[in-house]
């Protein structure tokens, strides 16, 4: 059966979809996820709660490259501005929006330092120390850390932020068709873990020469979807070619006894976002929706007294179960407090843990628990001795159970089209349009003001144009299929 009553209705949260920021701030904050009231405009706290889900997401990750051959490292948050300057498209790129550090103490520094926008300009001046011949590679190397952008729009508590987290993979390899694979490599690790284990489903693309990464040869992104309907950017790979390692000299001595340079890529993974986008996706007018895999409590046990049972008795039956989860490995606590059984219902619904079971003298005296799921908001009686086998199949339904729901939600969002009128009379039914392309940035341009703001993402790589598709901006023929949707 399903619950509802662990809320009145003053306590409700505000609807999702449709207040999704008032919603959003809301579980940010009660759900003590982050503290947006630091000083400095953009820059947010990551509050007890928040940061043990955000470091068993960043476990994930680094798990899975270190897996894939990835090697740790960490680099000094500031870069020289001769390092930033020399590769000249990508400095156009980032210029406006780094901060400058001028001064240390009272003294003006001889050169001017940035606070690190992204890492190729600090990472690839030492990769030409490290490598010097074809023996040095693949070089395969990870840092988690904090990045620093002057965002001019209106910043968003872990959507849009002047500091966010994230992580970066700096790879270099001997030939073009090693690093194109590393890409490839790239979007299957970004979807065992995105999609497979946070239940995050997105889209990829490739993104249209005026829109990659100042730098690249080719960009590859991979973008949510939100629950109002826009998308938002939460990871890209890049195919940088030789632009960097000619800047900078990474070359390497070649087994036929030639110096080249080395081909590169680099992959972000977009932490805050990702944190963001686990959140609105699974989230309810309850509260947080964790998957068990990043939950900081998977399942929590709640007494329920009743006067006249024997307490002792009670909290014996308590300690066993807890005992047995915590044997085979779950994070799992007992809430003894003396909070309301309403009131802890309420704040282990906020909290999204997945599992909660509810013992009081009936489940004492039949040798039972009453096990109550956080995403279907159902509950169901099961023995004791039976707790270890359904807590491991409950969980796991739990994880595929909203990885299903959300995979749902895209799809239904998602329409093909053949013109702008088409568009923009679907748009109040879907939000992602997929249409035939030219590739000009001009045609970009004139979607995005006939349709009231919605952008060109990139191109679809398992779609193809069909004979005779024409791009739905000027009609001429059409290159690619392309996504088209609001963004962030």
């Amino acid at each position: 059966m399903t619950d509802d009553s662990s809320r009145t209705v003053e306590e409700k949260l505000p609807d999702k979809k449709e207040k999704m920021s008032e919603w959003f701030n809301r579980v940010l904050l009660e759900a003590e996820i982050v503290d947006i009231r630091y000083g400095v405009k953009g820059f947010i706290v990551y509050m007890p709660y928040g940061m043990s889900i955000m470091k068993k997401i960043i476990k994930l990750y680094e798990r899975e490259l270190e897996d894939t051959g990835h090697k740790p490292i960490l680099f000094p948050v500031v870069i020289p501005e001769s390092n930033l300057r020399k590769e000249a498209e990508h400095i156009k790129g980032f210029e406006g929006e780094v901060f400058w550090i001028t001064h240390a103490g009272y003294t003006r520094l001889e050169e001017k330092l940035v606070l690190r926008p992204t890492s190729e300009t600090a990472i690839y001046p030492l990769y030409s120390l490290w490598i010097s011949s074809y023996k040095d590679l693949p070089l395969k190397a990870y840092q988690t850390v904090a990045v620093y952008r002057y965002e001019t729009k209106a910043t968003r508590p872990l959507i849009r932020g002047r500091e966010f987290l994230w992580i970066e993979t700096h790879d270099v390899f001997r030939t073009a068709e090693e690093a194109l694979r590393q890409t490839i490599e790239d979007k299957e690790i970004f979807h065992k873990i995105t999609f497979e284990e946070l239940g995050i489903p997105f889209i990829h693309v490739r993104r249209e020469d005026f829109d990659k990464f100042p730098g690249a040869e080719h960009t590859y992104a991979f973008d949510t979807l939100l629950p109002d309907g826009r998308v938002l950017q939460i990871g890209t790979t890049h195919y940088l070619g030789q632009k960097f390692s000619r800047v900078f000299e990474i070359k390497f001595h070649d087994i036929d006894g030639e110096y080249r340079y080395g081909e590169q890529t680099c992959f972000g993974i977009g932490l805050s976002r990702i944190l963001a986008s686990l959140i609105l996706t699974h989230g309810d007018n309850f509260g947080l929706v964790l998957p068990p895999q990043v939950a900081p409590v998977q399942i929590v046990i709640i007494p329920i007294p009743k006067t006249g049972f024997d307490r002792e008795r009670l909290l014996s039956y308590i300690q066993e179960v807890e005992t047995i989860l915590l044997n085979h490995g779950y994070r799992v606590e007992s809430d003894l407090t003396e909070k309301t059984p309403g009131e802890k219902y309420y704040q282990y619904d906020l909290l999204g843990v997945p599992v909660r079971i509810e013992i009081g003298p009936r489940e004492v005296e039949s040798n039972t628990l009453s096990v109550f799921r956080r995403d279907t908001r159902t509950r169901e009686t099961i023995k004791l001795d039976a707790i270890t086998t359904y807590v491991a199949r409950l969980l796991d339904d739990i994880k595929e159970n909203l990885k299903k729901k959300a995979r749902e939600q895209v799809e239904m969002s998602l329409s093909n089209v053949k013109s702008i009128e088409e568009i923009n009379n679907l748009k109040d039914k879907y939000s992602l349009f997929t249409a035939p392309f030219c590739d000009l940035e001009e045609c970009a341009d004139h979607i995005r003001e006939r349709t009231g703001g919605m952008e060109v993402r990139g191109v679809l790589l398992d779609r193809r144009v069909g004979e005779g598709d024409k791009c739905i901006a000027c009609g001429e023929e059409a290159k690619n299929i392309v996504l088209i949707a609001k963004a962030y």
